[in-house]
């Protein structure tokens, strides 16, 4: 058992569980000392004389009901503590989810996935052992060995006090082994962690490793790692079963002590009468070892518990170390209450800086796009285009009155409403590991397949995707990696197309298409799009040359702003762009005529 800020309400969630459990198993704890007695009555009884045919039976009858009633009682005790342990797993591993789909932008920049999946099953199954084995363990520690033990001690306090000198001994190298175990086990999940992150990267880019041809070099890398990992995990090992061989040495210790100092008080009152008070018959010696025999457990539980809670201590240290991970980005105290976005949006003298920087990405941003505006962002790499809309989906904070939707200020907006009001196709066209079909309409619950067919049909898939062996339902693979870099961003604009939302965001979305496929989906886009707001940040010219507005961006600033006739005229930058793409254009014209 193991408490903390982060699972201390557990306790109070399921305590009516608990208790129950703790009742079956200080039941069946009891139920089990009674069996000594009768053992010891029955080998007494035999060694006078004195045991019946009857009395046999009766002790028989007696065994045979205490022995269902702790089987029904290890089954409730089981249920009601390692069910609820299940329970418990499962409320932090929700947690563990809803904490980390809070988080910010900036946290999974600077922590890898590999890393943060070690929390959601190495970490959160130590816990879990944590209330399940853990609580057994401490009370099989202080109700069966407690009871145990005063029973023993009552037989004969002498061999008792003397037996339980190896049991102290036992206690306090537990302790300080415990303390060793605790950070062994951290520099193990440190290790898994970091094969982990190693394993998950090179899965992701195998097609780089084998286009580079990195395996032989990358399965050393692996190697090094994961003998690393081996290192960590036999340390840990090796600690924990210092621990175990103690403790057994210990017990065999005392078992000998019972045992020799348990006879020879045997052979010393072998002559006094039944009733002698000083009398220490064989029979109670059978009850005596059993008494320890029944204590050998909670003995254990002692090293395997210092054990498991020094993995839960470590493991729980991490998780909460995750959960008291601060939520950047929250709605303000006094949001505005907005039912619907139309779609006009103000970039009002906005600068930027990324949190942990010093060098500011946007500066001075000021433009407007008023309601069914097509707007182009163009510029050169790096130069801040998608800064820009990631701060319009509210995926950073700003100061105040930078950015204006429909004369709110964004920071005052709830931010559920302001990505509802978004359609967002990213620079990377992240696809899940799903079919096609829920693919496309993940931006909604319930779609028709008709609604479905009908925005891949605008997006200018349709036709790849009936080609696919099971058409809609054809599952794609870890990120999409069955479909080809034009196919996933045509799949994602018909996922932001589906959702219809007020304002669409599309990052460099056509850069893998051809010039032909683009103007189909532009030109479908412009009668979808009617009194909405589009805004399409692009590298290629023709993009956004039909756009009603364009803003050229250069090392964070808007160098231009205007039609694309009106940029021709006035910015050099922007007739530089033109050029430079003609003569790309031509020269891959000649070489495609040439072939």
């Amino acid at each position: 058992m193991i408490f903390g800020k982060h699972i201390n309400h557990f306790y109070w969630k399921y305590a009516l569980s608990f208790i129950l459990g703790i009742v079956a198993l200080v039941i069946v704890d009891y139920l089990q000392l009674i069996i000594p007695d009768i053992i010891g009555s029955i080998i007494d009884g035999i060694e006078t004389k004195t045991i019946t045919e009857s009395i046999l039976l009766d002790y028989v009858i007696r065994t045979g009901i205490l022995a269902v009633s702790i089987v029904i009682g290890r089954f409730l005790w089981r249920i009601f503590i390692f069910g609820t342990s299940r329970k418990i797993d499962y409320d932090m591993r929700n947690d563990l989810f809803a904490h980390s789909e809070k988080l910010s932008e900036r946290y999974y920049q600077e922590n890898k996935t590999g890393g943060l999946m070690a929390y959601f099953t190495n970490d959160l199954e130590a816990v879990r052992q944590s209330f399940a084995m853990g609580t057994i363990m401490v009370f099989d520690v202080l109700f069966l060995g407690g009871l145990a033990f005063y029973k023993m001690y009552l037989m004969d306090w002498g061999l008792t006090l003397i037996a339980t000198i190896p049991l102290i001994m036992i206690s306090l190298f537990a302790a300080f082994i415990g303390s060793i175990t605790r950070k062994k086990f951290k520099a193990r999940q440190k290790a898994f962690e970091n094969m982990s992150d190693f394993t998950q990267e090179n899965f992701y880019g195998i097609g780089v490793i084998k286009a580079f041809v990195n395996e032989v070099k990358e399965i050393r890398s692996f190697k090094t790692i994961n003998i690393d990992n081996y290192d960590k995990n036999v340390a840990f090992i090796k600690a924990a079963t210092m621990m175990h061989v103690a403790i057994e040495v210990f017990i065999t210790l005392i078992r000998i002590i019972i045992i020799g100092f348990g006879g020879y008080l045997v052979y010393k009152t072998v002559g006094l009468a039944d009733g002698d008070p000083n009398r220490f018959s064989v029979g109670q010696l059978a009850t005596y070892i059993s008494y320890f025999a029944t204590m050998v457990w909670p003995m254990m539980a002692i090293g395997r518990l210092i054990n498991l809670r020094s993995q839960a201590k470590a493991s729980l240290e991490r998780i909460s170390a995750f959960l008291d991970q601060k939520i950047e980005i929250v709605d303000d105290e006094n949001t505005i209450d907005v039912s619907h976005v139309e779609g006009n949006i103000v970039f009002n003298n906005l600068s930027f800086t990324y949190p942990g920087t010093r060098d500011e990405v946007l500066k001075n941003i000021n433009f407007s796009i008023n309601k069914g505006e097509i707007v182009g962002i163009i510029g050169r790499t790096g130069s801040g285009k998608t800064t820009l809309v990631d701060l319009l989906l509210r995926l950073y904070n700003l100061k105040e009155n930078q950015i204006l939707i429909d004369g709110y200020d964004i920071m005052k907006l709830p931010i559920k409403t302001i990505r509802e009001a978004i359609g967002y196709v990213p620079q990377d066209n992240f696809i899940f590991s799903d079919s096609v079909r829920n693919n496309i309409a993940f931006a909604k619950d319930e779609v028709s397949y008709e609604q479905i067919v009908d925005m891949a049909e605008k997006s200018d898939v349709a036709e790849n995707i009936e080609e696919f062996p099971e058409k809609y339902e054809t599952i794609v693979g870890e990120r999409g990696v069955t479909l080809s870099g034009g196919q996933k961003q045509r799949v994602s604009i018909a996922r932001a197309l589906i959702k219809d939302p007020e304002i669409l965001i599309m990052d460099d979305s056509f850069s893998a298409v051809d010039t032909k496929t683009e103007e189909i989906i532009l030109s479908n886009i412009k009668t979808l799009r009617k009194n909405k707001t589009t805004i399409i940040i692009a590298h290629r010219i023709s993009t956004i040359k039909d756009a009603d507005k364009i803003a050229l961006i250069d090392e964070g600033q808007i160098v231009a702003l205007g039609t694309h006739d009106e940029l021709m005229s006035q910015s050099p930058l922007y007739n530089e762009m033109v050029l430079r793409q003609q003569l790309e254009e031509a020269i891959e014209g000649g070489v495609s005529d040439g072939k």
